[in-house]
């Protein structure tokens, strides 16, 4: 049995237990911890007495304030659903220059929809929508179908070569598998597409890109336009730009003209309700607003 003694150091008793030559002082518990024991232990008494706290079976205790965190969380999300419908109403009824031009409601769609699009949107297109190889930068001016809100709505609603019966329609021809054009023919049209962008100087090879521009006359311009400026009618992209869906290097656009493309978009009717396809274009019409 240890045998207390007192430290030669500070003249307090020890515990007489030794470890290494260095003994423990017999030190008395803090004031301070023994008053926060007894605390925490009649908070804890209070909060039992109080509170729902012990399993009983199938059931617990209630608590004599008989508070019950289910109906508290149950009460606060039928408030918020009562405070949400207030602003969606707001956007049901407005036209789309008007929820534009209210601040406070932008603020809603703002908040709302970027949750919408990221739950969304965003793995295609991106979480800032600034898309991808294959799928439209959506910050920008250059829209397939139409930047207006009403265009963007209708896409989001039909989609894009999808299986809903009113879907938007797109195909680019295969001008390379299908045999339409030979392959020098191809590069010549690739030059003359690339220099409409400033990608392919024209001093570099005029000869080449004059080529390109009478094939595109005859094979092209019947959806992209005489002018290359595209269609939103049948969604043929402006090829006068800067953006480019697949990518506007020598080799992309080679692909494109000689295997086609033929991208898809999911319609969203029925998994989006009519005021959440309207709170959706307001939010993507912002994201072409807050481009540099």
């Amino acid at each position: 049995m240890a045998i207390k003694k007192l430290d030669p150091v500070t003249g307090q008793h020890t515990t007489g237990h030794e470890w290494n030559g260095i003994e423990e002082l017999d030190n008395p518990v803090p004031r301070v911890v023994k008053f926060f024991l007894i605390v925490t232990t009649l908070f804890g008494i209070v909060y039992w007495v109080l509170m729902p706290a012990w399993p009983l079976g199938v059931t617990y205790t209630k608590g004599l304030l008989g508070i019950d965190q289910r109906d508290t969380v149950t009460q606060k999300v039928q408030q918020a659903a009562v405070s949400r419908s207030v602003w969606m109403n707001q956007i049901a009824e407005k036209d789309f220059a008007d929820i534009l031009a209210d601040t406070g409601l932008m603020a809603h769609v703002e908040a709302t929809g970027s949750t919408l699009f990221a739950d969304n949107c965003s793995v295609c297109h991106g979480t800032g929508g600034t898309g991808g190889p294959g799928f439209p930068n959506l910050t920008t001016s250059s829209w397939l179908w139409g930047g207006e809100p009403d265009a963007i709505a209708e896409t989001i609603r039909v989609g894009i070569n999808s299986s809903h019966p009113e879907t938007r329609m797109s195909q680019m021809l295969a001008f390379g598998q299908d045999d339409v054009l030979q392959r020098s023919e191809i590069m010549d049209v690739v030059a003359y597409v690339r220099s409409l962008s400033g990608l392919e100087p024209a001093e570099k090879e005029p000869e080449k890109i004059n080529a390109g521009e009478a094939i595109f006359a005859e094979n092209c311009a019947a959806c992209h336009g005489d002018d290359a400026t595209g269609s939103t009618d049948v969604g043929a992209p402006d090829l006068t730009d800067k953006h480019w869906i697949y990518g506007g290097d020598l080799q992309s656009v080679y692909t494109s003209v000689s295997s086609g493309r033929q991208g898809q978009m999911p319609a969203w009717e029925g998994r989006f309700t009519p005021v959440e396809i309207k709170l959706l274009t307001a939010y993507v019409s912002t994201l072409r607003s807050a481009a540099p």
